[in-house]
């Protein structure tokens, strides 16, 4: 049985607080990916920004992992770990940022083309963003959480893609990982009912290819097992009266 935690008005406003810097670090880094740049240069930035906003990395130290930020290339889903890796023209580059304020989590994460001009990637990463949208949208008061599982599998399934089963969405607060577990898929109308105050981590990650993922020998880097590419979008959303509140903006 879930243990669903709602929060209060103060929680919410602590949970904006985050949200707003998890945001902030998100688009700044972004901006930062281009060639030539590696991804520990991204994570060392993204350490900076952090501390310039009051706040520190919720990865750091989570259960042993040693990065900042997760930076995945390709044909990585999540958890990569910053490095001597140099972006190349071509690459697309996933970033989840994880921030830790007030005693609240805001979790996000962004898929950055970096001059990318296969037309079946660029609609890989455009299909993933359109499916957090989607999961965004069913993200209601009222209705079930596989309501949101299921309208995130049917964008990224009907444009030919598949969304990662191992790997999922989660309840967030003052912890990065709270009940309930969100998988992006699942046949709508099942498990508990949404409720105003639920804070939710949205996170679509889909393949190019299968479905399949794996573990490098780091024991954090997850790829596709087909080492075709992978994309990533996610937002931090509060179940409101109407539409979802986005926390990550």
């Amino acid at each position: 049985m879930h243990r669903i935690i709602i929060k209060n008005a103060a929680d919410l406003e602590g949970m904006r607080a985050s949200g707003h810097i998890a945001a902030r670090v998100r688009d700044t880094v972004a901006k930062s990916v281009s060639p030539g740049v590696t991804t520990g240069e991204l994570g060392d930035y993204a350490a900076e920004l952090f501390k310039g906003f009051g706040a520190e990395s919720a990865f750091l130290g989570y259960k042993g992992f040693p990065g900042q930020i997760c930076v995945s290339v390709n044909e990585g889903v999540v958890h990569g770990i910053p490095g001597k890796r140099r972006i190349a023209l071509g690459d697309i580059v996933s970033l989840d940022i994880g921030v830790r304020h007030g005693g609240y989590v805001g979790d996000t994460a962004t898929t950055v083309m970096v001059g990318v001009t296969d037309p079946e990637i660029i609609r890989l990463v455009r299909t993933t963003a359109l499916a957090l949208e989607a999961g965004i949208a069913a993200a209601r008061a009222g209705r079930r959480l596989s309501d949101v599982s299921h309208a995130i599998e049917t964008v990224a399934v009907r444009a030919g893609f598949s969304v990662v089963r191992a790997f999922v969405g989660h309840g967030i607060g003052r912890k990065m990982h709270e009940d309930p577990q969100i998988p992006n898929f699942g046949r709508p109308g099942q498990g508990p009912k949404l409720l105003e105050g639920m804070t939710l981590a949205l996170e679509p990650m889909v393949n190019m290819g299968a479905a399949d993922v794996e573990v490098m020998e780091d024991g954090w880097t997850v790829v596709a097992k087909d080492r075709k590419p992978s994309a990533h979008f996610e937002h931090t959303v509060a179940i409101a009266g109407g539409p979802a509140e986005i926390l990550t903006i």
